[in-house]
C-alpha cells in the first residue's frame, strides 16, 4: 500500500551524521557510579515508571521514533520526519532507512507499532484511551490514528514523559519472551548489551551502527553504587569517572578537590511530600490542617543548603517551574509554631505517632532532614528503607501509605505530571476530585496554548488551596565528574540529567 501523503501541519527532518567506516573506532573505557541498585526492569521500556532514571540506561541500549537530544528538544532519531494533520487526529513518521537493532535485524514500521503496544509503563493508560489504531502504511512508515485532537500526544510520545516511544525488536522478543529479554536486552540505541551482574554492574559496548555517529567511547561499566560517600571516594580514587546524584556534603567535598568538577543538572525534577491517606475519612490526613501543618513544618531552603548546596529551588507546587504550562508560585513559609498549632486545633495538642516514612532512595540528606523537620512539629515517624525499584512498583501498586517523599524528574509538561500525580485515574495517584478531573479533560481538548495553560494553572491552584500535597524543592542533581573526562555531556540533552552516552569523550 502506498502511504497516504497528508496535507502538512507540522513537518521535521533532521539528518543525522551516518556511521562510516572512515569514523574514528571507539576506544577506552568509562565507569558511572549509579546513585541506585540498576534494576532488570530498566532494561525494557514498556514498563518504565514516570520517572527519569530508568532513562540513564534505556537511552544507552535503546532509541525512539523521537526524543531529545543535544541540539533537539525532541527530534528525529529513528525516524527521520513526522507529520501531523491540520486537524489534530494523525501523526506519520517515517523511518530512516538501513536502521538495525543490535543483533542485525532491520528495525520497521511493524516493530513501532508492536512496541506501542507492549508498552503498560507510564502514561499507558491515556495513550490507549486516546489513540485509536497504529496503522503499518510500508516497512519504513508508520500512522497513529488518534480519536479526537490531543496537542499532547507528542509530550507523551517524543519525551521522557513515557518510554512509549522506545522501539523494541519484535522478533526477538516474541521469540525469547519478556524474561528472557531482560536478561538480554536487544535494542537500536548507541551501546548494545554486555553482562549484567545483579546489584553490582552492567557493561554495555559501543555499537559502531548507530544512526546519530559512532560512539567515542568503547565500553561503559554502569555500577550500582547507592552510598553518596562511597561513590564521591570512587571518583577521587579514580574507581569511578562520573558519580551520579552526590548528596551535598560529598559534592561540597569534591569541590575542594581541582582535579573534579561537580555539575548540576537542569533536568524537570521535584521533591514532595505525598498524602497517600488523605482520601480515608478515618485517617489523619483527611483533614486540611494536617496536611497545611506539613507544609509548615519543613524549612525547604535549609534543605536544599544541606543536600545540593543551595542549587534547588524551594517549591510551592508538584509542578516542576521549568515545565510548559507551570504555575509559578512561592513555597509556603517556614512557621514551626503554626505547624504545631494545626496539629493542636486537629486534636493533636501533643502531637502523633505516624507510623513509617519512607524516602525514595538515592537522596538521604532530603530523607532524613524532612523526617526531622516533621519531628520537630510533633510528628514522630520511623524511616523504612527500601530500593528504587522497589519504591517505583510499591507506589504505582499503593502500597505506600501514610507520608512519604517522592520525587519526579521526566520530562513532558504540566498536563502529564497531572495526568500521572493528581487527576485520580493517574497511575500513581491516590485519589482525586471530579472538578480536577472535568479541568484536566478540559485542556487534553484544548488546542489554544493560552487557554490550556489557564485551565493547567487553575488545577496546580487547587491543588494548592487543597493542600494535596508538601512540595518541598525543584531538584538541580549534583554530578561528580573524575579528571579522565573531555567531554562529560551531562547537561547537553534537554531535561535529562544523564550524559548523551554517545557525544562522551575520554583524555588521551
Amino acid at each position: 500500500m502506498a502511504p497516504v501523503i497528508l496535507p502538512l501541519l507540522v513537518a521535521v527532518v533532521v539528518l543525522g551524521a551516518t556511521p562510516s567506516a572512515a569514523a574514528q573506532a571507539p576506544a577506552g573505557q568509562a565507569t558511572m557510579a549509579w546513585h541506585v541498585t540498576i534494576a532488570p526492569s530498566w532494561f525494557d521500556p514498556s514498563t518504565a515508571p514516570p520517572q527519569i532514571t530508568p532513562f540513564g540506561i534505556l537511552y544507552a541500549l535503546h532509541d525512539a521514533l523521537v526524543r531529545p537530544y543535544p541540539g533537539q528538544k525532541m527530534g528525529p532519531s529513528l525516524a527521520e520526519s513526522w507529520r501531523e494533520s491540520p486537524d489534530g487526529k494523525t501523526y506519520e513518521f517515517r523511518l530512516r532507512a538501513g536502521l538495525r537493532f543490535h543483533n542485525g535485524d532491520p528495525v520497521t514500521a511493524e516493530d513501532v507499532r508492536f512496541s506501542f503496544e507492549r508498552y503498560k509503563g507510564a502514561g499507558a493508560k491515556i495513550l490507549q484511551e486516546r489513540v485509536r489504531q497504529v496503522e503499518v502504511v510500508s516497512p519504513l512508515v508508520v500512522r497513529f490514528q488518534l480519536k479526537e485532537p490531543w496537542p499532547d500526544f507528542m509530550t507523551f510520545y517524543g519525551t521522557t514523559a513515557t518510554a512509549a516511544g522506545i522501539v523494541v525488536p519484535k522478533k526477538y522478543l516474541t521469540e525469547v519472551g519478556d524474561d528472557a529479554f531482560k536478561k538480554h536486552p536487544i535494542g537500536a540505541g548507541p551501546y548494545r548489551f554486555v553482562s549484567h551482574k545483579p546489584g553490582v554492574e552492567v557493561v554495555l559496548e559501543a555499537y559502531p551502527g548507530y544512526w546519530r555517529r559512532v560512539p567515542n567511547v568503547k565500553t561503559l561499566v554502569m555500577k550500582s553504587v547507592p552510598e553518596s560517600t562511597t561513590r564521591a571516594v570512587m571518583l577521587k580514587s579514580g574507581e569511578a569517572d562520573i558519580g551520579y546524584v552526590l548528596d551535598g556534603p560529598d559534592a561540597e567535598g569534591l569541590k575542594r578537590d581541582p582535579r573534579m568538577q561537580v555539575v548540576s543538572s537542569k533536568h524537570a525534577s521535584i521533591f514532595w511530600v505525598e498524602f497517600a491517606d488523605q482520601w480515608d475519612p478515618k485517617s489523619p490526613w483527611h483533614d486540611k490542617r494536617m496536611r497545611l501543618a506539613v507544609n509548615f513544618a519543613l524549612n525547604r531552603q535549609q534543605i536544599n543548603e544541606a543536600a545540593c548546596l543551595g542549587l534547588c529551588p524551594p517549591a510551592g507546587v508538584i509542578v516542576p517551574r521549568v515545565m510548559d504550562f507551570a504555575l509559578q508560585v512561592e513555597p509556603p513559609p517556614y512557621d514551626l509554631t503554626k505547624a504545631k498549632q494545626l496539629l493542636a486545633d486537629a486534636g493533636y495538642p501533643n502531637g502523633l505517632d505516624a507510623g513509617e516514612f519512607v524516602g525514595i532512595p538515592g537522596f538521604p540528606t532530603v530523607a532524613e532532614s524532612v523526617l526531622n523537620y516533621l519531628t520537630a512539629a510533633g510528628i514522630r515517624m520511623k524511616m523504612r528503607a527500601t530500593e528504587r525499584a522497589a519504591f517505583y512498583s510499591d507506589w504505582k501498586e499503593k502500597k505506600l501509605r501514610g507520608l512519604f517523599l517522592t520525587a519526579v524528574g521526566n520530562s513532558g509538561n504540566a498536563a502529564s505530571r497531572v495526568e500521572a500525580f493528581i487527576q485520580s485515574k493517574g497511575a500513581y495517584a491516590y485519589g482525586g476530585y471530579p472538578d480536577i478531573d472535568d479541568l484536566f479533560l478540559q485542556q487534553a481538548r484544548e488546542r489554544d496554548p493560552k487557554k490550556r495553560e489557564a485551565l493547567l494553572h487553575k488545577i496546580q491552584q487547587l491543588t494548592i488551596d487543597r493542600a494535596m500535597f508538601a512540595p518541598v524543592m525543584d531538584l538541580r542533581v549534583l554530578m561528580g565528574v573524575g579528571p579522565r573526562i573531555a567531554r562529560h555531556t551531562i547537561t547537553d540533552i534537554w531535561m535529562s540529567p544523564f550524559p548523551s552516552y554517545e557525544d562522551m569523550e575520554l583524555k588521551d
